[in-house]
């Protein structure tokens, strides 16, 4: 066998090994806020928006296999790409956006292991949060080049916990399998139904997700050490990666609906209190507690990945590092000031996804920008197809946003 061959199976890790960063991104996709805007779509609407799921799942498949095809072709995150390729100014604007969607997704995530806490064991909301911010920073300990599994494994159990908890949840609701289909068709019923829309969406294709994909390949993977038939490899496997995480994760939030249209409807539901209450009253008190195990491990491990995200969005947009300790503190700051407001955390969650919604178009822009730029990408280089659906779902994001802009203040 050639030393050519040996060299590049030693930098090439086992196929199944290259498994885990799209489900340590993935974990972004069922977060207190995806439970937050799903329960109260079904809760409210019934299967009216079942199709929002379901398209943005698929856009989230497109979405983060670019993220992580450019990470791999380049060996740069998007971040970094940015600050490169765009002017100080813009670069810098970019940052600040992407600064607030971080700090929106932490408020999220915060409050949602808060109120499983609250709900679990009749813990205070203000120190819930606390607990969640802890436990978020201990699983970042493992977040380190030689712990990278470790922390890869420690998200994938949560993970597994959160999908037992929604999927059986939603198999004891009993959905109507005709109304299901039905919810596939497009269609709004008022502002609200828009507003939960985007929220659904902000929740599901969430930025912090995109500029985070592109950097757990670069710090897994070190894409700038293969030549270009070992990328080819990568990105194939990256392909199953992105398939597998993105399905679960769609199955997850689509459970997340039809438990609500399925048994929560018309009750008048407007919290994840409410929620917890219904499904006790409803369904049974373990489906109510598998709910709530599920919502906690969700706030435990999204809180988690999105401190790592806020790393690598300062680190490529700046070059600036701040410690895990105190970056954990900056963003759970506002989590804990909104909870000793007393502020509705159910509809700050609900708010803070559709900021997120907004957020979307300035990662999705030059995503599409760079992995179209052949002299960047090489031979990765998008199609004019993929090119096409990526600029496609950016107009659509951006297109809703202003529809929900002129709803609100019109």
């Amino acid at each position: 066998m050639s030393t050519a061959v040996l060299s590049r199976r030693r930098l090439l890790p086992r196929s199944p090994l290259l498994l885990g960063p799209a489900f340590v991104a993935g974990i972004a996709y069922v977060d207190p806020g995806n439970v937050a805007t799903n329960t109260a779509a079904g809760s409210r609407y019934g299967y009216l928006l079942v199709w929002v799921v379901v398209c943005a799942n698929v856009l989230a498949m497109l979405v983060q296999y670019l993220s992580a095809k450019v990470g791999i072709a380049t060996g740069k995150s998007l971040p970094q790409l940015c600050r490169e390729h765009y002017s100080r100014p813009t670069a810098f604007l970019l940052w600040l956006q992407a600064e607030a969607v971080a700090l929106a997704t932490d408020l999220a995530e915060v409050l949602g292991g808060a109120l499983a806490l609250h709900l679990l064991f009749d813990v205070p909301l203000l120190v819930g949060g606390v607990i969640t911010g802890l436990v978020s920073m201990a699983l970042l300990v493992l977040q380190k080049p030689s712990t990278q599994h470790r922390y890869e494994r420690a998200i994938i159990a949560l993970l597994a916990v959160i999908v037992l908890g929604f999927l059986w949840s939603a198999f004891a609701a009993q959905p109507s399998p005709t109304a299901t289909a039905e919810g596939l068709v497009p269609r709004f019923a008022g502002q609200d139904s828009v507003l939960l829309a985007a929220g659904m969406l902000g929740a599901t294709v969430m930025p912090h997700a995109i500029y985070l994909h592109s950097a757990l390949v670069v710090h897994r993977f070190d894409p700038a050490r293969q030549d270009d038939a070992t990328r080819v490899r990568l990105l194939r496997t990256t392909r199953t990666d992105v398939l597998a995480a993105m399905t679960v994760a769609g199955l997850v939030n689509l459970s997340m609906v039809l438990v609500a249209a399925g048994a929560l409807t018309g009750l008048g539901i407007d919290t994840i209190e409410d929620t917890y209450a219904a499904l006790g009253d409803q369904i049974g008190t373990g489906v109510a507690v598998l709910f709530a195990l599920a919502l906690l491990a969700s706030g435990f491990a999204s809180s988690s990945v999105g401190t790592y995200a806020g790393t690598v969005i300062l680190d490529g947009f700046l070059r600036r590092r701040l410690a895990l300790p105190v970056r954990r503190l900056v963003t759970l700051a506002p989590a804990l000031v909104v909870l000793a407001l007393g502020v509705d955390p159910t509809r700050a969650l609900v708010l803070s996804q559709v900021v997120l919604s907004f957020g979307i178009p300035f990662a999705l822009f030059p995503l599409v920008r760079f992995t179209r730029d052949r002299a960047l990408m090489g031979r990765f280089v998008n199609t004019r197809r993929t090119t096409a659906a990526a600029l496609l779902t950016a107009l659509v994001v951006s297109a809703l946003n202003g529809v929900l802009l002129w709803l609100t203040f019109a």
